[in-house]
């Protein structure tokens, strides 16, 4: 994940591989501590996951295909089937942390039915996310092997292709939320004030990882920056 110009400087790990594992640990101790509060808080409706999609489904008119995935958190939606796919521990559970995801999950699937333009770039961009890290990794480290500072230059405007991404996430993800808490209210699956902080909470956690995710593709360019433009003033 950290690529192979990490090698080349002991700085990285300092300056990249510490701070964004510190961050990333962070992020994942507010879901685990988010999820493990409001998955034991029943919903005022008392419905489970599977059955918040389908009332969802029912009063906003979004058609999706329902399906199991194993693992935790590994609820998604997949558009390429129209699928949202939902964890056990979300499908079957009355929770509020349940209703939340799910509620996140069709934040999903309106944005691409109502064809959201940050959704749009954002897919526009996944065949690049393909290859674009490890191009980029490779460039760079051939370009500072060789003494070709064209070479790892372009590596570094490739890898702006993997931080386009993560940046773009965070306003998709966040909206998503956002749509999610509205058509919870709108189809009137959240009644209580108490519940709608504890989804609040639940998203507004799992929304940090991306945060982390972004923060860490940022530093890694910053560092890979840092690396050319140290090995070019050496050159002159």
């Amino acid at each position: 994940m950290y690529g192979f110009g990490g090698l080349l400087n002991s700085g990285y790990f300092l300056w990249v591989f510490l701070p964004t594992v510190v961050i990333s640990m962070i992020a994942q101790g507010m879901v685990s501590s988010a999820f493990s509060r409001w998955g034991k808080v029943r919903n005022s409706a008392g419905l489970t996951g599977e059955q918040v999609a389908r009332r969802i489904m029912e009063r906003a008119s979004l058609q999706v295909g329902l399906e199991g995935t194993p693992g935790q958190r590994s609820d998604h939606f997949d558009p390429s089937r129209n699928v949202v796919r939902m964890s056990q521990e979300v499908a079957t559970v009355p929770s509020v942390a349940a209703m939340a995801v799910v509620a996140h999950e069709f934040g999903h699937v309106q944005q691409y039915q109502q064809k959201s333009p940050l959704i749009a770039l954002r897919s526009f961009l996944v065949p690049a996310m393909r290859f674009s890290p490890s191009v980029s990794y490779l460039l760079i480290v051939l370009g500072l092997l060789l003494n070709m500072m064209a070479l790892a230059q372009l590596g570094i405007l490739v890898y702006g292709i993997v931080v386009l991404f993560m940046l773009l996430t965070l306003p998709v993800e966040i909206d998503a939320s956002m749509r999610g808490m509205r058509l919870l209210r709108e189809t009137g699956l959240m009644q209580e004030s108490e519940e709608s902080g504890g989804a609040r909470s639940v998203l507004t956690a799992a929304a940090l990882t991306y945060v982390a995710a972004a923060v860490t593709s940022l530093l890694n360019l910053l560092y890979y920056i840092s690396l050319v433009s140290a090995s070019s003033n050496r050159r002159r």
